[in-house]
């Protein structure tokens, strides 16, 4: 138990200990009536029916105690979604190398096919013909 626990039930103790002298005389024959018809039915084993919540997987037939088998999907609940998105980032990431590989390999051909002299490709504005030229 928790401290705050045991210090709220060591008050209600002491406050129930302290309020037991003060119990008119009908009040206590009740309470020992009470008591009595509790022990005997105790002592019968008559017991009254006790009203559990069950996991959300006992509805499924599983029993209770069987819970442990499926507590690993608990924990998938959080990995899944961040492997899926990991897997999707590296996947995206590689789709955009592709597609600036194939973009230049087309460059590159478009270039090699042209009849342009050698000079015009080492000029600095040709550069910006390119450049241009994508837009």
């Amino acid at each position: 138990m928790k401290t705050k626990e045991l210090d709220l039930a060591y008050k209600l103790r002491h406050a129930l200990d302290e309020s037991a002298n003060q119990v008119s005389a009908n009040t206590a024959e009740r309470l020992a009536s009470a008591r009595n018809i509790a022990l005997s039915r105790k002592k019968q084993g008559i017991a009254a029916p006790a009203y559990a919540a069950q996991p959300a997987l006992a509805s499924y037939g599983g029993a209770p105690s069987s819970d442990h088998r499926w507590a690993w999907l608990g924990r998938m609940g959080l990995i899944v979604p961040l492997a899926a998105l990991v897997f999707g980032l590296i996947g995206a990431y590689q789709f955009e190398q592709h597609q600036q590989i194939m973009d230049s390999a087309s460059i590159d051909a478009e270039v090699l096919t042209d009849d342009l002299p050698i000079s015009a490709y080492l000029d600095h504005g040709f550069d910006a013909f390119l450049a241009k030229g994508d837009k």
